[in-house]
């Protein structure tokens, strides 16, 4: 069943102190349009650049994930973007007056508590990716395997081992994404009693305090210890009466430490920005596998959406026009008619194909010894085969013309070269009005994009023309 994409209904705000930098951030969550998505913005600084929330932004995964862009960075993001994933919010701007996103309790639950009841629906469908195959990372160094497995909806099982006596072996599940609030919201950050030095050493933990990380304490701590952290976490006293958690702080679930994983996990899955479906089975996780996984799946959902979205040419089928039909809609001539058939027109969408031969002309001086199809003209096919749309519903298309008006984002991914069957999808963007056509092409060869544009053309009566300009 289709789901529609949601943000928030009004802005609101947070304040807290960023675990590492030690220093206060406000964050303020703003609503966002549909397949907008999630994205930081940096108030503090005087351009206010915009980082998207991506998995291929990411920087430094060193206790915490944090998204760099232009050398502006936002760090520790993963509680907040497993808020929002839980929460399910699609689009959101998330304005920040510091670099690094605050720790508050160490958990999602203050976000998810600030954002739960300000949801509201948009009227654009959640486009949902649907996991076909298994994608499976393994780190054999460290003992991390990460495996995503088709599923109906989203599920997580990660399991820990420390090798720890206090921890032992922990296993946490969430079975659906509805049950983030409860089961894993509140699970707070934690480490072990024998990194804070280390870690306070290295710059981090500037923030750090006994009530938004759980301390894991697997000896007695000695009384010069006892006064070094004391200085660390400014507090009159420290203790721990067994071995255990310090200062004896109680735990939110029996397994806390596994659920906090797995909510790393979930936030630093969300970065891959798609909505998908699949069962997640973590062994070991940390920031480092999970961004490198989110790299992988992500690359993994576009292949198969770009191979998807590739249109099926059977050179069977007979064609909805042939090149005779086509020279009757398209004033274009040799050497300059660039489209062979036409296999599909609807009301917003037509499919063209092209067949590269050695024998273009182009080919002669594009490049001796090195023939390659000039990306110019592929756009130039990309047109003449949206003209085909065009025209063909007009009554006399004998009599028009159609001009490039604009070409805004065109790409080239591939070479294309003799031999190659070029398979051009065109496809309404905007009703055309006045003449005026906008467009989105995408050229394929085989299930392969090779090159992309969003034209703006416009179509002119050639007898109409001529009488403005007899006119003036």
């Amino acid at each position: 069943m289709n789901t529609f994409q949601q943000t928030i209904r009004e802005s609101v705000s947070i304040s807290g102190i960023g675990l590492h930098t030690g220093q206060n951030v406000t964050l303020r969550f703003l609503p966002a349009p549909a397949n907008h998505g999630i994205k930081f913005q940096r108030t503090d600084i005087a351009e206010k650049p915009i980082i998207p929330a991506d998995c291929d932004l990411v920087t430094t995964v060193e206790r915490g994930t944090t998204l760099e862009k232009n050398g502006v960075k936002v760090a520790t993001v993963e509680h907040l973007m497993a808020a929002l994933f839980g929460l399910q919010i699609d689009n959101v701007l998330v304005e920040l007056d510091g670099q690094e996103v605050p720790i508050l309790d160490g958990s999602s639950k203050p976000f998810v508590e600030l954002l739960e009841k300000n949801i509201t629906e948009l009227t654009e469908v959640r486009d949902v990716f649907e996991l076909r195959t298994s994608v499976h990372y393994v780190d054999k160094e460290n003992g991390v395997e990460i495996l995503a497995l088709p599923s109906d909806h989203y599920r997580v099982t990660t399991m820990i081992d420390y090798k720890s006596e206090i921890l032992g072996q922990q296993h946490a599940s969430l079975n659906n994404v509805i049950d983030f609030k409860n089961e894993i919201a509140a699970a707070r950050t934690f480490c072990f009693l024998h990194e804070l030095e280390m870690l306070f050493e290295a710059g981090l933990i500037r923030g750090g305090d006994l009530n938004n990380a759980i301390v894991i304490v697997e000896k007695t701590i000695s009384p010069e210890l006892k006064q070094k952290l004391q200085k660390i976490f400014n507090k009159p006293d420290i203790d721990v009466v067994k071995e255990g958690i310090l200062n004896n702080l109680k735990l939110n679930y029996v397994n806390e430490p596994a659920r906090h994983k797995l909510l790393d996990v979930i936030g630093d899955l969300a970065l891959i920005g798609i909505p998908f479906n699949a069962n997640i089975i973590s062994t070991r996780p940390g920031h480092k596998s999970n961004i490198e996984f989110a790299k992988k799946l992500k690359a993994h959902i576009r292949k198969v959406k770009m191979k998807d979205a590739a249109p099926f040419y059977d050179p069977n089928i007979p064609p909805i026009y042939d090149v005779e039909q086509i020279k009757k809609l398209l004033p274009h001539r040799y050497p300059f008619l660039l489209i062979d058939k036409v296999i599909k027109v609807s009301e917003k969408e037509v499919i063209g194909v092209k067949n590269v031969t050695a024998n273009e002309h182009f080919f002669e001086g594009h490049f001796p010894g090195n023939p390659v199809m000039p990306g110019v003209l592929q756009i130039e096919a990309m047109a003449q085969t949206g003209g085909v749309l065009i025209l063909s519903n007009v009554p006399d298309p004998e009599n028009y013309d159609t001009y490039f008006l604009k070409i805004d984002k065109a790409k080239f991914k591939q070479k294309v070269v003799p031999g190659d069957t070029l398979i051009f999808k065109l496809e309404l963007v905007a009703p055309v009005r006045r003449g005026l056509v906008e467009m989105k092409g995408s050229a394929f060869v085989g299930d392969k994009l090779v090159a992309e544009a969003e034209l703006v053309a416009q179509i002119v009566n050639r007898k109409k023309l001529l009488e403005v300009q007899t006119e003036k």
